[in-house]
């Protein structure tokens, strides 16, 4: 596969990170197509709300295989929210759905519904799983996402774009002016995507993990979808705090103090505990301000550490 991309394109380059892309891969994987074994503990707990969904026929139907462009609307900014690109989604041109069913399913395109019923159960069979299988679990994926866009626009800005894509992906290969993936097609066969002046947007994704994801028609920019870095933070836990700290400090600022009892980035750090990178920011300000937590900058990295006072106040009281 190859994107083509001109100055224009290049230009346009940017990160995001899509809520609804999340959700359908993280549905396709609980059918048990695609995913991957870190995501086994996920799809456990996802699979029997799944069953009990109204539309779980036609979701098996759409995502048995090549999946329909129009399921994943490029994102218009950074990092929406899944109501707004519902939002987006339901206003699909209901002959574009037909087309990408018929182009991603010729042989089970006819037994759909019509597009536009097709269009609007989708959405609501969406929505239903968004509210019952990811958002629970948003917060810590929006963090780990959100760490990632910000290691990337560091590199993007220490290393430009050769740097940036040398980094995404084994498989993605800048190479004069086209972004060469390397993906499961036959060996032979070689598929190539215009991006047509309206850019490319780089997204990581949790569920889509570990493989690399491109958009073969896109409507507008071109898009590509790789894994993101720090996917085994969310299996992990947060440190357990004593219940006395965080009656005082507040929950996630204990948390906070839990985690530095080593150097930790404020991307790090949010991943971690499981809240936005701006969040930890405001934590930690009040925590220096309490002499709890150090910082120390190494380039255009900040990272943190618990003071002794800090330490003392972490440990766990003895009996």
């Amino acid at each position: 596969m190859e994107i083509r991309l001109s100055a224009v394109d290049v230009a346009r380059v940017r990160l995001a990170a899509s809520p609804l892309a999340e959700t359908v891969f993280g549905v396709r994987a609980a059918l048990g197509v695609g995913g991957h074994e870190v995501h086994r503990p996920w799809v456990r707990e996802a699979q029997p709300v799944l069953a009990g969904d109204p539309d779980l026929p036609l979701l098996q139907t759409l995502l048995a295989g090549c999946l329909p462009s129009f399921l994943f609307p490029v994102p218009v900014e950074r990092l929406p929210t899944f109501d707004t690109e519902l939002a987006g989604l339901r206003t699909t041109d209901p002959a574009y759905v037909a087309a990408e069913c018929a182009a991603a399913m010729p042989a089970r395109a006819g037994t759909l519904p019509a597009p536009a019923e097709l269009l609007e159960r989708v959405a609501d069979a969406l929505a239903r799983c968004y509210a019952q299988l990811v958002a629970p679990h948003w917060g810590r994926m929006r963090a780990v996402l959100e760490a990632d866009l910000d290691r990337r626009a560091m590199t993007l800005v220490d290393g430009g774009l050769e740097g940036l894509f040398a980094e995404l992906h084994g498989d993605v290969l800048w190479r004069e002016g086209e972004l060469v993936v390397h993906g499961r097609r036959r060996r032979g066969s070689v598929w190539t995507v215009e991006a047509g002046g309206h850019g490319l947007v780089l997204m990581p994704s949790v569920f889509g993990w570990p493989d690399v994801v491109v958009d073969y028609s896109p409507r507008a920019a071109a898009s590509l979808r790789y894994p993101v870095s720090g996917v085994g933070l969310l299996r992990e836990q947060p440190r357990p705090t004593s219940a006395g700290l965080g009656a005082v400090l507040g929950r996630t600022r204990a948390a906070v103090l839990a985690e530095l009892g080593e150097p930790l980035s404020t991307p790090e750090l949010a991943a971690r505990v499981g809240v936005t990178a701006g969040a930890v920011s405001q934590h930690l300000g009040a925590l220096r301000g309490a002499g709890l937590v150090t910082t120390r900058r190494t380039g255009r990295t900040a990272v943190h550490l618990r003071t002794r006072t800090g330490t003392a106040l972490a440990a766990e009281p003895s009996d």
